[in-house]
Parts: C-alpha cells; sequence; structure tokens
C-alpha cells in the first residue's frame, strides 16, 4: 500500500460524516437540489465529493465498484484503508462509481427485486461540472418541478420506468453533489 493511501481521510471523522451525511440525504430527498460536500482530500481522480460520499456510506459490508480511469491502485488502496469497502464487478455493485462512459451500460448493475427493490445499486457519477440547469425534473421532494445538468436523458428515464425497481444516483464535481432517485421524472424541456 503506498503512503498516500494513508492519508486524506476525514480529520474529524464524527463531525465530517454526520455533515456529509445531511447533505447527501438531502440531496437525495430533494432532487435538482446542488450541496457542497468538503472533508475528505482523496487520491487525484476522485473529486472531493464522491470522495466525501465515499467515505460516509461506504464499510466493510459496502461493495464498491470502480469503473474505467477511477480503478487505479492508488484510488482502491485509498479506499480500502479508510473504509475496508471491497472492490467488485459491476454486478455485485452496492455503489458503483466512475465517469457517466465508463458506467455503461447501466444494464449491468443490480436493480433490487420485487420482495427487496432496496438491493439495487447506486451509481456515483463523476461530471466537470454540476448546475440546477437542462433537464426537468418532476416527482417526490420537488414542489413544482427542478432542473439538473445530466450527461443522458433517455438511459435515466428508462431506469426510472423500472420503479420501483432500478438505480438510484449521485452526480459529484468538484466539492458539489446532486442526487437522482429512480422515483423522478425527467422531462428534455428546460425547466422555466
Amino acid at each position: 500500500m503506498e503512503l498516500s493511501a494513508l492519508s486524506g481521510g476525514f480529520d474529524n471523522a464524527a463531525h465530517q460524516s454526520a455533515t456529509a451525511f445531511r447533505a447527501i440525504m438531502n440531496v437525495m430527498a430533494r432532487p435538482g437540489v446542488i450541496e457542497t460536500v468538503t472533508g475528505a482530500v482523496p487520491p487525484k481522480g476522485l473529486s472531493i465529493a464522491a470522495g466525501s460520499l465515499l467515505l460516509t456510506l461506504c464499510d466493510p459490508e459496502t461493495k464498491l465498484h470502480l469503473a474505467g480511469e477511477l480503478d487505479t491502485k492508488i484510488i482502491r488502496d485509498w479506499l480500502t484503508f479508510h473504509t475496508g469497502a471491497p472492490i467488485v464487478p459491476a454486478a455485485q455493485a452496492d455503489f458503483a462509481i466512475g465517469a457517466w462512459e465508463d458506467l455503461m451500460p447501466l444494464t449491468q448493475y443490480a436493480i433490487g427485486t420485487d420482495q427487496y427493490p432496496d438491493r439495487a445499486a447506486t451509481l456515483i457519477v463523476e461530471l466537470p461540472a454540476l448546475t440546477q440547469s437542462g433537464v426537468t425534473l418532476t416527482g417526490p421532494g420537488i414542489q413544482t418541478s427542478a432542473a439538473l445538468s445530466l450527461p443522458a436523458i433517455e438511459p435515466l428515464r428508462l431506469n426510472a420506468a423500472l420503479f420501483p425497481l432500478g438505480c438510484d444516483f449521485f452526480f459529484t464535481a468538484g466539492d458539489q453533489i446532486a442526487a437522482l432517485p429512480r422515483t423522478t421524472k425527467l422531462e428534455s424541456t428546460p425547466c422555466m
């Protein structure tokens, strides 16, 4: 294990993980909202928000898939040291992280079962930027409508059509995070 994998975790784990957890739950409950999440200083390739999310939600029982360029020794070592999460193939993942293209196709991830819809994968999509513009969102947690810059519409629409099954999504960029639960409906017309 590289020495650099030992640093970059939360300095004050109790406080920083609680703060990050509140932000993470807020964006999942309110699609279209963008929060700032800090605390982690992950290795190059992982954003601050993604690193903080992984430190908060992953543990030795959480199976994690690293897609594409994020599947590196330093990132594996950092996550192993700070979370203990086992790295697994996409089909076995509780969480998967990567660039949108690297996470495709969505059909390789667990979508839950009729008896256990909560056994679906959650995908963390690393993006260059997040804005409250672009695709119009409606559904639970949204008063009338919201907007969010998303990497694609059709795969996310197909995923939402699987409800109560389907994947949930977090989008991270720098220290920002947003979420798209499977209950959210997407329209291609811009939100007014």
